[in-house]
Formats: C-alpha cells, sequence, structure tokens
C-alpha cells in the first residue's frame, strides 16, 4: 500500500502531478519500501524560505525540505510507515532548471527523488553518503528517462 499525499499550496499548475506520484511509488518499490504513507508538498519560495527559517534556524530560500516522522523520539510505530512530509519550493524549480540547463520536469522529479530520499535515511553529509544517495537519485530519474 502506498498512500502519497501530493498538496499544491501555489497559484502554478502542475502539468506532472500523475508522474510525480508514480515515481515516488517506483522508487518506494525499488527500496522493498511497503505500507508507506508521505505528503509532497509543493509552496512558492517566501513559505519555504519561512520553514526553512523556524525548522531549520536558516533565513533563506531552499529547494527542498523534508521532514521525516520516524527522526521524532515521539513517534509511535504502526503496521505502515509514515514517513513524513517533502516541501518543494515551484519558485526553486524554476529557477533552478533554467540556472542548471535543464527542464522544468527534470528539475521538478529530482527534487521529489531528493526529497523522499531523504526521508527513507540517506542523506549527503560526506562523500561516501552522497556517492550512494545520488546513484540512487540518477538510477530512479533514469529509468524514466530524465536526463539533464
Amino acid at each position: 500500500m502506498y498512500n502519497i499525499g501530493i498538496f499544491n499550496k501555489t497559484n502554478e499548475k502542475i502539468e506532472d502531478i500523475d508522474l510525480v506520484n508514480e515515481i515516488a511509488i517506483h522508487l518506494l518499490k525499488e527500496e522493498r519500501q511497503e505500507g508507506i504513507e508521505l505528503n509532497i508538498i509543493f509552496v512558492d519560495n517566501k513559505e519555504i524560505r519561512e520553514i526553512n527559517k523556524a525548522y531549520r534556524n536558516k533565513d533563506y530560500e531552499t529547494d527542498v525540505i523534508s521532514f521525516a516522522l520516524e527522526d521524532d523520539d515521539t513517534f509511535i510505530k504502526l503496521d505502515y510507515r509514515i514517513l513524513g512530509d517533502i516541501y518543494i519550493s515551484l519558485d526553486k524549480v524554476k529557477e533552478q532548471s533554467q540556472e542548471y540547463g535543464h527542464s522544468f520536469r527534470r528539475e521538478l522529479l529530482f527534487l521529489v527523488v531528493h526529497g523522499l530520499l531523504h526521508l527513507l535515511g540517506y542523506d549527503h553529509m560526506n562523500e561516501e553518503e552522497e556517492k550512494i544517495m545520488f546513484a540512487k537519485q540518477e538510477k530512479i530519474l533514469d529509468s524514466y528517462g530524465i536526463k539533464r
């Protein structure tokens, strides 16, 4: 069972909502994860800046923030896993797709995959972790023909 809530808190239309859901489920299956719930929330730069400041004490916009519920000591184990929430700034998706010279779709899906890997416990705090996480990102995106 996969229950992925996708919420768009912006005025922007997102063409690839079905693909966002599909690629998230594909990643979860690749990682052999079953019985998963999570939310993906699309916001603007203003809101992600407020979130970044409130929860990470960093007063600037960022592209993606993941809140893993299992990282909380008060988390109660259930028969299924509630991974948490992924917040993605659509403003940053636009900016970064132009900056990196690839499509809006590629940047959007990259951030979904990146955020979901964080919820699953992957990180890129050192070179070894980064290698593992980025290889997984590329494998998932490549399987959908999503190239830079």
